[in-house]
């Protein structure tokens, strides 16, 4: 590929995809991207940043804004708002490769992405981005495998999706809003909870842990300090999804349309 921007979320995906091609192209032509926003948490964006430096890409690791909130589309949090965001991220990419003389953008999408629902892949198509996982067959299970060989301590790390897809299609985005999604994960992480997720329904918290952590979470002092948090945060009802952690969750009201 010669040189290739690597669209870098700090995720389990994209950093196989930005290690394979330090080892194959070398560091020099090789650009991660990280797309800072207010669906982005303030973590990710430090674990992101550690990455890079862990791997010697000091100096090739840019970060870029992006403000999809300022999209009505987006904002209005239809069930295409991720091609919207998409749309933006991949337009700031194909303008710095321009600027570098760079042919390829390359994101971390996998064939275990291929069975949920994604408009962002609409957004790919239309700006020809390569997916390296998919191009070599490779599902989500092999990409922690590889990972872990490769000694990427974020092999294992938990799956995690933009804030904004805590929030149930038609209810619209706010920054508001995702602060307090932002908030209230970072609580429960801080709690020794590893994949969380807190849906927002206006004035309600519906938390989906994995099932195994749910005894833990039911502990009455554990309870206690969560919806005590929650409130704080500004959440009136603090609710658990018995059902459990799964990717995609606010997906389900399409398969009901259908």
């Amino acid at each position: 590929m010669g040189k290739v921007i690597v669209a870098f979320s700090g995720g389990v995906d994209s950093a196989l995809v930005l290690k394979a091609a330090v080892d194959a192209l070398g560091k020099e032509r090789v650009l991660a991207v990280t797309a800072d926003s207010e669906s982005y948490p303030r973590e990710e964006l430090q674990a992101a940043l550690n990455f890079t430096q862990k791997i010697g890409l000091n100096g090739r690791h840019q970060i870029i804004k992006t403000d999809e909130l300022s999209n009505p589309e987006y904002a209005a949090n239809s069930f295409s708002r991720c091609f919207f965001c998409k749309d933006e991220l991949y337009t700031q990419l194909k303008r710095i490769a321009e600027q570098r003389g760079i042919k390829n953008i390359l994101d971390g999408c996998n064939l275990s992405d291929q069975g949920d629902f994604r408009p962002g892949r609409e957004a790919a198509k239309k700006h020809n981005i390569r997916s390296p996982l998919i191009e070599a067959g490779l599902n989500k299970e092999e990409i922690r495998e590889i990972s872990k060989m490769l000694g990427l301590k974020v092999w294992d790390k938990p799956a995690l999706a933009c804030l904004s897809s805590r929030i149930p299609y038609g209810e619209k985005v706010t920054k508001q809003k995702l602060s307090q999604i932002e908030e209230a994960e970072a609580y429960l992480r801080s709690l020794g909870f590893r994949q969380v997720r807190v849906r927002h329904h206006e004035n309600i918290a519906r938390i989906e842990l994995e099932p195994g952590e749910i005894s833990r979470f039911l502990d009455e002092q554990v309870r206690e300090k969560v919806y005590k948090r929650f409130k704080e945060i500004g959440y009136l009802y603090v609710t658990l999804d018995l059902e459990g952690y799964r990717s995609g969750s606010l997906n389900e009201v399409l398969e009901k349309k259908k």
